[in-house]
């Protein structure tokens, strides 16, 4: 009797396709759960999160915790949502797609529970589907902005190939204004604080398209608009989305976008278009440095330095006849903070600005200096000494914001950038705290300048009751039967207890709690203040950024141009020749710094600027010993393949074929790691016998494979002569 062909059934796989069962014995178990979404890079980002939303409001059904998600099978739906976007999306904006629905399903308070789950299962998708990248693709992916839907106006021309440049910003930007684009539109393309502000008035919207039923995308405006111009991290700050932006993944590229390695603009010229790309010392122009977050705040540290000697030097001069040298110094170095502060907000926008506390010191300090000069102009026309020491003594306030501010250089350190965000989140208790505590004080108040209003008045009641919340209990022991014999006794003890024991210790106690709350998640609160402020920095639309006292020369320079010049090239021109000419001694010390640190950290080499990630991906070559046969796979992201986690490369020989492909995806894996590591040699320097061997260990590791997959090759021939015998 001849020997019966047993033929194998193929089994659906997770995605919706079909597998073979494995020799062995095991087979992978059918996944019953959302359809997955299937996101086409010629998607619109609207389309985008629509389809996201729709897996992740089928996958999250219950409300979970972030570790929940993270950790239980609560989150099995969402690693299989990552191993598919992972596997075929190349779409540049999904990562921003998923911060965009973070923010939104955080921002809806209605079942709070249900969507902050879902907040948080698109917060752990993105930051896990940047593990499987390339440290160059999520570079890619993090920094891309979400680009203009280009529209048509009556002729059928496309709107952004208008002619009509409004400032320095929208022709760098090519966000041109049409004359016949309606009002949102035109709204939308804004730059600053007008677009970035409109992004909280999108939630309501935004949850009535997740959530609509018709599909008819013509008849309402574009919910996710105001995200326009935003790069994911941007987004995710915005968001609030501090889990994500304290991945390693993602505090490495804004470290590299602190240090440099990373920059926005690479040359200052009327044709510059703000892009992310890697520092490139050879071709790169030497005021793009001045972009730099580092030297950013390096120079924001002197010049404050040097605002902290003017004030105290006219302070301690105090010359109430006239205005001092000094005095003049001290206006001029007034305006040039406030006219910093303002370009700063109109460039971050006012969702950025509120996000970072020292701002309300920076205004704190800019209504005092405001109230001083007003004060010395009135006191010396009016020649009214009251003016003159009023004024002095307004200014004398300015040190209660000023010094202070100090800490925000100190915030960037891990130690204080952990410490002061427990001491905010402390303050904004014992404000609310405090609130219950004047209304029992309001309580015992008036009884007790009711009944003893023939003994004390109401101020010196006041100050008494005062002095006992602060500690001095004696006081009211004294006067208590002073106020009333029969009720002032027991009132006063009562109203020690509650002050001394109760008050004080729940105040403690919520103190306390508030603390260990915040220091738990420390690490979290420091580098989202870390990345907001990087963010803040260096993503700018502006091209010419002038350091104060030097904006003021600007300011006097080109605005009263700007009222009658058009802003074309040539008027650019003359913004960028006056920063090269002011600015020359500071880029020149920024280069010194950097030739100086290249020798000292690359052994006498020169500076290459380059310590982040790397830019161009370079493909891995195909091993020669095999010949290898391409599975079809999506295009578009580079280094895809090696990612695919069904079978990006299959060797032709006979064999098992999920085996061979999963060898030969670790096999590709490998060289590239070793390839790779043999590319670092190039920007972080490493010693030749560091090279050696990583070399040494990427050529075992091959023949390692090799082996494995000849034993398995052999080991599925035998299997399957004994199934068909």
């Amino acid at each position: 009797m001849p020997p019966v062909r047993v033929k194998s059934r193929p089994l659906p796989q997770a995605d919706g396709g079909l597998r073979t069962p494995s020799p062995f014995g095991s087979s992978r178990l059918v996944r019953f759960g959302p359809d997955l979404p299937d996101i086409a890079a010629e998607d619109s980002f609207r389309d985008v999160v629509k389809k996201i939303s729709t897996y992740i409001t089928e996958a999250v059904q219950l409300p979970s915790t972030f570790e929940q998600l993270r950790t239980t099978s609560a989150g099995e739906n969402l690693r299989h949502l990552v191993e598919h976007l992972g596997r075929t999306c190349t779409h540049p904006a999904i990562v921003n797609a998923l911060l965009a629905l973070k923010w939104h399903y955080g921002a809806i308070t209605e079942d709070k529970g249900l969507h902050d789950a879902r907040a948080n299962a698109c917060e752990i998708v993105a930051w896990r589907f940047l593990t499987h990248l390339s440290e160059r693709e999520a570079v890619d992916y993090c920094l891309y902005e979400i680009p203009e839907q280009p529209s048509t106006d009556s002729d059928g021309r496309r709107s952004d190939e208008e002619d009509g440049e409004v400032d320095e910003n929208s022709a760098l930007l090519a966000q041109a204004w049409n004359g016949t684009a309606d009002s949102a539109r035109r709204a939308f393309t804004q730059s600053g604080s007008g677009r970035r502000s409109m992004l909280f008035q999108s939630i309501t919207r935004l949850t009535v398209s997740m959530t609509a039923d018709s599909d008819d995308e013509d008849d309402e405006d574009d919910p996710t608009a105001p995200f326009i111009h935003l790069n994911a991290l941007e987004i995710a700050a915005i968001a609030d989305a501090k889990r994500f932006l304290s991945q390693n993944v993602v505090q490495k590229i804004i470290t590299g976008i602190w240090n440099g390695d990373i920059i926005f603009w690479d040359n200052l010229s009327a044709h510059s278009v703000k892009k992310p790309r890697f520092y490139n010392r050879a071709t790169a122009d030497p005021f793009s440095r001045l972009r730099v977050p580092k030297y950013l705040k390096a120079f924001e540290v002197l010049f404050f330095a040097s605002f902290l000697f003017l004030y105290y030097a006219v302070l301690v001069e105090r010359d109430p006849s006239r205005i001092t040298t000094l005095e003049v110094f001290l206006y001029l170095w007034f305006a040039a903070f406030s006219y910093d502060e303002l370009s700063e907000w109109i460039d971050a926008g006012s969702v950025f600005y509120a996000t970072d506390v020292w701002n309300i010191f920076d205004m704190a300090m800019l209504l005092i200096g405001l109230i001083f000069f007003i004060l010395r102009i009135v006191g010396l026309r009016l020649d009214d000494d009251w003016y003159i020491d009023l004024a002095f003594d307004v200014l004398s306030l300015e040190a209660l914001f000023m010094v202070p501010r100090v800490c925000s250089i100190l915030s960037l350190s891990p130690y204080w950038g952990t410490l002061i965000p427990c001491l905010k989140e402390m303050g904004k208790d014992f404000v609310k705290f405090m609130v219950l505590v004047i209304i029992i004080y309001c309580g015992f108040l008036t009884t007790f300048s009711l009944i003893g209003r023939a003994t004390y008045t109401f101020g010196e009641m006041t100050w008494f009751l005062t002095k006992i919340f602060f500690g001095s209990s004696y006081v009211g022991f004294d006067i208590m039967t002073k106020i009333d014999p029969i009720f002032g006794p027991p009132l006063m003890v009562f109203f020690v207890m509650l002050s001394s024991i109760l008050l004080m210790g729940s105040l403690t106690g919520m103190l306390s709690n508030s603390f260990s709350r915040v220091i738990t998640h420390a690490r979290e609160e420091y580098l989202y203040v870390y990345s907001v402020y990087v963010l803040e920095a260096s993503t700018s639309n502006r091209l010419t950024h002038f350091y104060p006292p030097f904006n003021i020369l600007a300011l006097v320079i080109f605005r009263p141009l700007r009222l009658f010049l058009p802003s074309d090239h040539k008027f650019r021109k003359a913004r960028i020749l006056l920063l090269k000419a002011t600015h020359l001694p500071i880029v020149g010390a920024i280069e010194l710094y950097e030739w100086a640190m290249g020798k000292v950290q690359n052994g006498g080499t020169q500076y290459n600027g380059m310590k982040g990630p790397r830019h161009a991906i370079v493909p891995s070559p195909m091993p020669p010993q095999k010949k290898w046969a391409h599975s079809p796979v999506r295009p578009g992201r580079p280094g895809a393949q090696q990612r695919d986690s069904s079978s990006s490369l299959a060797p032709v020989e006979t064999m098992h074929p999920a085996s061979a492909a999963s060898m030969a995806r670790l096999s590709a894996t490998r060289k590239r790691a070793a390839e790779e590591a043999a590319e670092d040699q190039i920007f972080e320097g490493a010693d030749g016998e560091l090279r050696l061997q990583v070399a040494d260990l990427s050529a075992k590791i091959d023949r390692l494979t090799e082996l494995v997959i000849t034993m398995q090759s052999a080991q599925s021939k035998s299997l399957t002569d004994v199934a068909v015998a």
